[in-house]
């Protein structure tokens, strides 16, 4: 089976290096599907979840916080501020902060409280899909 280089690289360290046969991403126009000899490619990805599928059929999820995905003819990179292992990823904080997102932005905060919230509701949600789905790996 080919296989192509998957690098997760977080601004304070690489997450994940190893070979994998498919790599799921959210980029600004929508969900990419990067397999082997996949086209050279550069897009920005949104806040979101990573999927990393290897050769065993293994999945891995990934909490990225945007970034940038480049394809090479051997490797694709995920560079981003935050990368997190779905795994490690602790539930009842996610669930807590997107309370607290809900709180502010139903008493009409300020508008930059308002504005904040959002991204932050935004960005917790993308946590708890990214938990959602290693769950449901788990069961398979």
């Amino acid at each position: 089976m080919t296989t192509i280089r998957v690098d997760v690289v977080s601004a304070e360290q690489e997450i994940f290096k190893g070979e994998a046969t498919l790599v799921v991403a959210t980029g600004e126009m929508g969900e990419l599907g990067i397999a082997p000899r996949h086209a050279p490619l550069i897009t920005r990805l949104k806040a979101g979840q990573v999927r990393v599928v290897l050769e065993s059929g293994e999945e891995q999820f990934f909490y990225v916080s945007g970034g940038i995905l480049e394809v090479q003819p051997q490797v694709v990179t995920i560079l981003t501020d935050t990368a997190i292992r779905a795994k490690d990823l602790d539930e009842a904080a996610v669930k807590a902060a997107k309370e607290e997102a809900e709180r502010i932005i139903a008493n009409r905060g300020t508008p930059m409280e308002i504005a904040q919230a959002q991204a932050r509701l935004a960005e917790v949600a993308a946590m708890a899909n990214a938990i959602d789905q290693f769950k449901k790996s788990l069961k398979h």
